[in-house]
């Protein structure tokens, strides 16, 4: 009977925790990807971010399908966010090119980050209308890790630009509307 009961408890709490287990996933991944761009693995890094990226897809989906929405859930999808789709993708990038622009190209990464970060309070703290306003972070993380696989094909500064218009992009106040 005790087993059971555990069992039973246990089952319960993977349930309630499912959105959370798969928001940590996103940030796991979103953490491997910078400590593979520390050593120089830019490859895995880039498959790292698109795992993040397609975790991060069910997590929201999970909480509003078993009910299970909360407050902590989404600060916490933000924090993963910031991570997997913000210093992720802006320090692969660095590593791959801008840190060959000096100062500039540390700064826009920094830029990169710094929206990323305004963008998600600033969603937090906004009500949830089926829209987004600006250019979500992941969208943006996505775009600039498919951005270091285009490196061979386009001039340099081009990347530079691409961080840029991302950036204002994300803290837009444009609305997209959510899928």
């Amino acid at each position: 009977m005790f087993l059971s009961d555990y069992l039973d408890y246990t089952l319960k709490k993977l349930k309630a925790n499912m959105a959370n287990i798969l928001t940590m996933t996103n940030l796991s991944l979103g953490g491997f990807s910078v400590l593979t761009t520390l050593k120089g693995q830019l490859h895995m890094s880039v498959l790292l971010v698109f795992l993040a990226a397609f975790v991060d897809r069910f997590d929201g989906a999970v909480a509003r399908k078993m009910n299970i929405e909360s407050e902590l859930g989404k600060q916490l999808d933000s924090m993963s966010d910031i991570v997997s789709f913000g210093v992720a993708p802006a320090l692969l990038m660095y590593e791959a090119l801008f840190y060959e622009f000096g100062a500039p190209g540390a700064v826009f990464t920094i830029l990169y980050i710094a929206c990323g970060a305004f963008r998600l309070a600033r969603f937090n703290i906004t009500e949830n209308n089926g829209y987004f306003s600006g250019l979500p972070i992941t969208a943006a993380g996505v775009l600039m890790t498919l951005g270091y696989l285009a490196i061979p094909y386009f001039p340099p500064q081009s990347f530079m630009f691409l961080a840029l218009i991302l950036s204002f992009l994300m803290v837009g106040t444009f609305k997209l509307k959510k899928i």
